[in-house]
């Protein structure tokens, strides 16, 4: 039992800054933090630091930023910092020379309800599947992905229209309590955990995002469709292709802001048509409407300033 933690903490997205931040403003005292190396990013390759080493830097914590985890200087300047407790949010794989270093361990916080969604990629998976219920989850880390001693986890419903982006928020905001609240547990020596088997595989997994991933069949039933659209937003975002007559080419299309709709007066069934809340696409045995749509090359725009410069007539789901 201690009064507080020490605590080193290695994260890279803004996903993490919310916990970082709040781990900063608790009784524990944030030690240093360990993050990516800075790289080249965008149309202009300019150096990008991540969005945890720009918070760092801007409170004031120690940053580092190894290229390889088992440097024997990183390693040396980590043992230096005399962390009790490590804390992991959307980082990489470490060493176990790395996780076993604290005497409290290596915890992380991961957006989903443990065991289900292990793996990169859980808030989209999640929405993906049709999921009604899901949350986040603090665990000891070992030699596996994700499937450490479950400490703690609070969970949250999901309505049917949520995207990955607002759901990744609603996280952001839960996991950094949760966080907290684990590591004052860890501190007053009060936790209990949960054991995982890592070799159930009737638990759903969340693998990265590919590109075929995200595209739209249309054929398929319009709740697939619109649980992937939403799923996917904003990033990576669900595509289809669409056949332009005028160019007598195939034209790919970005899609956001879905939901179901039913639609009594059907004008066409090969290809998008609009209505005056949006762009209905026929999907299965539905339909699905659409606030927001990018084509390639092009900005993302909502429907109506689609609409203004494009005729969805020329627009079909085959040549």
């Amino acid at each position: 039992m201690k009064d507080k933690l020490r605590i080193v903490f290695m994260g890279t997205p803004e996903f993490a800054v919310g916990i970082l931040d709040a781990l900063v403003h608790s009784k524990h005292e944030v030690v240093g933090v360990v993050t990516v190396a800075d790289k080249p990013a965008g149309r202009g390759q300019q150096i990008q630091q991540s969005a945890v080493k720009q918070y760092a830097l801007s409170n004031e914590l120690f940053v580092m930023q190894p290229e390889k985890l088992r440097e024997e200087s990183f390693l040396t300047a980590l043992t230096s910092l005399k962390a009790d407790l490590f804390v992991v949010v959307a980082f990489r794989m470490l060493p176990d020379v790395v996780w076993k270093m604290p005497a409290f361990g290596t915890i992380n916080l991961h957006a989903s309800l443990l065991p289900k969604y292990r793996g990169a990629a859980p808030i989209n998976w999640a929405i993906m599947n049709g999921e009604k219920e899901t949350g986040v989850s603090t665990f000891f880390i070992n030699e596996n992905i994700d499937t450490g001693a479950i400490i703690a986890q609070t969970a949250i419903s999901l309505s049917s229209e949520v995207s990955a982006g607002e759901l990744h928020d609603q996280l952001k905001t839960i996991g950094a309590e949760l966080t907290v609240e684990t590591a004052d547990q860890i501190c007053s020596g009060a936790v209990s955990t949960i054991e995982q088997d890592p070799s159930d595989t009737n638990v759903p997994f969340a693998p990265k995002i590919f590109k075929a991933d995200c595209e739209i069949d249309w054929n398929q039933a319009v709740e697939i469709n619109h649980n992937r659209i939403r799923g996917l937003s904003p990033y990576p975002a669900a595509w289809c292709k669409l056949w332009s007559a005028k160019k007598s080419n195939w034209i790919t299309f970005k899609l956001f802001g879905s939901s179901i709709v039913n639609i009594e007066q059907v004008t066409r069934k090969d290809g998008p048509f609009s209505i005056p809340e949006g762009i209905v696409f026929p999907s299965g045995n539905g339909f699905v409407l659409l606030k927001e749509i990018q084509a390639e090359g092009k900005k993302r725009m909502d429907y109506k300033s689609f609409l203004a410069g494009n005729d969805l007539n020329d627009l079909s789901f085959n040549p």
